[in-house]
């Protein structure tokens, strides 16, 4: 199911730059993961991170 959604380019950068701050979060989660050896969060974690990473790409390719 695909959502269509109007935006200003300001509405549009906050949510890049939420989407940042939680693209971090992941990343940090699985940087912990990792030094706790727990292999199974650090591939939950990273997954998450390279998904917020496609969304953000593709909301700034609009914003270009």
């Amino acid at each position: 199911m695909a959502i269509k959604l109007t935006l200003t380019e300001d509405e549009a950068e906050m949510i890049v730059d939420a989407l940042e701050a939680d693209m971090e979060g992941y990343l940090e989660s699985a940087k912990e993961a990792r030094g706790n050896s727990n292999r199974e969060d650090v591939k939950t974690f990273g997954e998450a991170a390279e998904r917020i990473g496609g969304l953000i790409n593709k909301l700034r390719a609009l914003l270009d």
